[in-house]
């Protein structure tokens, strides 16, 4: 809790996620029209799905959905990655879960930053993607060490930011005037900086080992790549965002089209190409391709069983491409998906019975006038005493991830880094472990059970 007189680290969130989304929106113009399209669809899609209104309402879900947003960030060293940690613990956020990306040739690996508790969520859904480059995955010695120097030269954070951090860790919290203060100096690590710190040749070396080494390695700042609004139906938002000028990516990551959505999915639009102005003695222009729009759709959070099932069926559907990159045959790829998931239940009902999805129980009016009168949880479910909603999943996929980057990063999948995960390292680096995200879902659930007994007697 927040010492007395000052900002909740909640509000704090929510108003660095509200002038992040300005910000990007300045910035990426794309970026607004893509928010315009989500609104329309996901209004669209309450209208024609009350029932659909009224489960996201029992999960408090509803009122959240205009505000959510995620965002993605790349840095380059230990001592960013540490006090970006301290900067997000600023606003509530703790690193839930490690992703390792090199088995898809992109040379980073990653936590999301974000809430942990239901009721903060409610608040704030903000999340951030945040990936730490992988000097040691590069096999040319000179151009690691180049990497490396650049990256020592140096500071993503403002001055004023790093006082507010440490005050916050010694005095227990920022004022609402410090508060105000913070967000504004913490926006500037995310902005973006035409102004690159490499010569031309330099930028093509970084470039040619891999593009995302370049986007880390040759500006002042990591600067956000990309901003996601949650919609409630990507497949229209996908078949329409041509009509409003967007090209999207080919194929949506993560699950098919579900009628109980699961898990994560994802698209997105190509990456920009912009200009840049490059370190040579003459400010010589060229152009940076990294930042681009997503969408995300976001369904039941799975258990251990039901997350080893996805998987399952998941690598069933990518190996029956026999290698072919999803992107190069679409609708193959759709199909494949479809007829592997017809293994997974696709009701909310079988999912629970089976122990598949996680879930949130709440008293019905008639549970709260009759109690629980020694009747089990099935039982009152089944007589309409207690209602469930499955707990909506706030974490990332590694192979939707890298599916992304990859789509934006322009290429083909890059297998050449194997299989390189190293938790003991990014929690090395990071300075404190990573949360695992099966433990956050079911205290969620455990909580709400613990609320229908208090409430029920």
């Amino acid at each position: 809790m927040p010492t007395t007189g000052c900002t909740s680290p909640d509000d704090i969130r929510a108003a660095f996620s509200r002038a992040m989304s300005a910000m990007y929106r300045a910035e990426v113009p794309l970026y607004g029209d893509l928010l315009e399209l989500v609104a329309d669809v996901n209004q669209d899609t309450l209208a024609a799905q009350p029932t659909l209104a009224d489960a996201l309402r029992l999960g408090g879900d509803l009122e959240r959905l205009d505000e959510e947003r995620h965002g993605a960030i790349r840095v380059g060293t230990a001592q960013e990655l540490s006090t970006l940690a301290r900067l997000f613990a600023v606003m509530g956020m703790e690193p839930v879960g490690y992703y390792d990306l090199s088995p898809a040739g992109v040379p980073v690996h990653s936590t999301a930053f974000r809430a942990v508790h239901e009721a903060s969520l409610r608040i704030s859904p903000f999340r951030v993607f945040t990936s730490l480059l992988r000097l040691e995955l590069i096999d040319d010695l000179a151009l690691r060490e180049m990497a490396a120097g650049l990256l020592a030269k140096r500071q993503i954070f403002t001055p004023k930011a790093l006082a507010l951090i440490e005050h916050h860790e010694t005095q227990g919290g920022l004022t609402p005037s410090q508060a105000d203060t913070f967000v504004t100096e913490a926006l500037e690590t995310f902005r973006w900086h035409r102004q690159a710190t490499v010569t031309q040749a330099q930028y093509q070396q970084l470039h040619d080992q891999h593009r995302l080494i370049a986007d880390v390695v040759a500006f002042k700042g990591p600067h956000i790549n990309h901003l996601t609004p949650r919609t409630l139906d990507i497949d229209r938002v996908q078949q329409q965002m041509p009509a409003r000028g967007i090209t999207p990516k080919a194929v949506v990551e993560g699950p098919p089209r579900r009628n109980q959505p699961i898990l994560l999915r994802q698209t997105s639009f190509k990456a920009l190409e912009e200009p840049v102005a490059f370190a040579d003695e003459r400010g010589m222009a060229g152009s940076h391709t990294a930042r681009f729009g997503e969408i995300e759709q976001r369904g039941a959070a799975l258990t251990q069983a039901g997350r080893a099932l996805y998987d399952q069926l998941l690598d069933k559907a990518r190996a029956g491409l026999g290698g072919v990159p999803a992107e190069r045959d679409p609708e193959r790829y759709s199909a494949l998906l479809e007829e592997a998931f017809r293994d997974f239940p696709d009701d909310a009902q079988t999912m629970r019975e089976q122990g598949l999805a996680w879930f949130r129980y709440a008293p019905t009016a008639k549970g709260l006038e009759e109690g629980s009168r020694g009747r089990d949880l099935p039982t009152l479910l089944q007589q309409g005493a207690v209602q469930c909603e499955p707990v909506i999943y706030e974490d990332f996929l590694p192979v939707s991830a890298a599916g992304i980057f990859q789509s934006n990063l322009g290429g083909e999948a890059r297998n050449e880094y194997g299989s390189n995960a190293n938790r003991a390292q990014f929690e090395q680096a990071l300075g404190r472990s990573v949360i695992d995200e099966m433990s956050l879902y079911e205290q969620t659930q455990l909580r709400s059970l613990e609320a229908c007994e208090a409430q029920m007697g």
